[in-house]
């Protein structure tokens, strides 16, 4: 998994979350809710070892979810994850949710945190139209991996707040390290509350904006390495990404693909 290069808009989004929220302690996590229905607040243990015998960690609801990074899709070997990225945004974000509508697909939107906070009414309708949510920390750090653990720590769990409390009490299922910084201890962490560590298996590129046909060109040559698509609804224009969208979802119907959603 590659990193993002190029993301002039990452500084600007990291001095926002400054603004917004505090770095935790590695000890301390935010109670989210489940299903919309309230838990008691209660403290969570951040604890980096798995408690269950296939390396999988016990979320809030109590079901062992693994630490392992999934790529695989629930419609098995013919299943496509339509993965979208860095949202919500008022602009894009309307625009990739009509596209996955008219086509009858049901993706899974990878927010940031502080976006998440400033538009909780785009939040509610990512899940309203039967979408999955995934955690895509505060601030977009791509560096992650290289930082403190109570720094990833507070990245992880104040985007889980931010993301649950916008969505009216929807809590993310995954959880998608910027740039694919993935560590041990962050996928251990998201794992024990509940949030499958989730990678990609084509990048779309369409972050890059190459162009309507690149973008549709990548995802067809590449749809053979894996299920997993990884689009974008924010950080500049987005316009090539829904135009592709429209040729992309089409196209991998026609050949016999169904969506679904990334393996919990």
């Amino acid at each position: 998994m590659v990193r993002h290069g190029g993301r002039g808009w990452h500084g600007r989004v990291l001095a926002a979350a400054l603004g917004v929220t505090a770095v935790a302690a590695a000890t301390s996590v935010w109670t989210a809710q489940a299903d919309s229905v309230q838990e008691p607040q209660a403290q969570a243990s951040v604890s980096a070892n798995p408690s269950s015998p296939n390396g999988g960690a016990q979320g809030p609801a109590g079901t062992p979810v693994s630490v392992d990074i999934a790529h695989a899709s629930d419609r098995g070997p013919r299943g496509v994850n339509i993965t979208i990225d860095d949202g919500p945004d008022p602009v894009w974000t309307p625009r990739v949710l009509q596209v996955l509508k008219d086509y009858g697909v049901k993706a899974t939107f990878c927010m940031v945190g502080t976006q998440a906070k400033a538009h909780p009414e785009l939040v509610k309708a990512v899940v309203a139209a039967g979408h999955r949510l995934c955690d895509h920390t505060v601030s977009h750090d791509t560096a992650m991996d290289t930082k403190s653990q109570s720094y990833q720590s507070q990245q992880i769990l104040d985007a889980e707040r931010m993301i649950t409390e916008a969505s009216g009490g929807v809590r993310p299922l995954y959880y998608r390290a910027p740039g694919g910084a993935f560590t041990p201890y962050s996928r251990h962490l998201a794992a024990s509350r509940g949030m499958r560590p989730l990678g990609w298996n084509v990048d779309s590129k369409d972050f890059e904006r190459p162009g309507t046909h690149a973008i549709v060109a990548t995802v067809e040559r590449e749809i053979s390495n894996g299920p997993t698509v990884l689009f974008h609804d924010a950080g500049g224009d987005r316009s090539q990404t829904v135009a592709a969208l429209r040729e992309v979802l089409p196209w991998l119907k026609q050949r016999g693909y169904s969506f679904g959603f990334p393996v919990r």
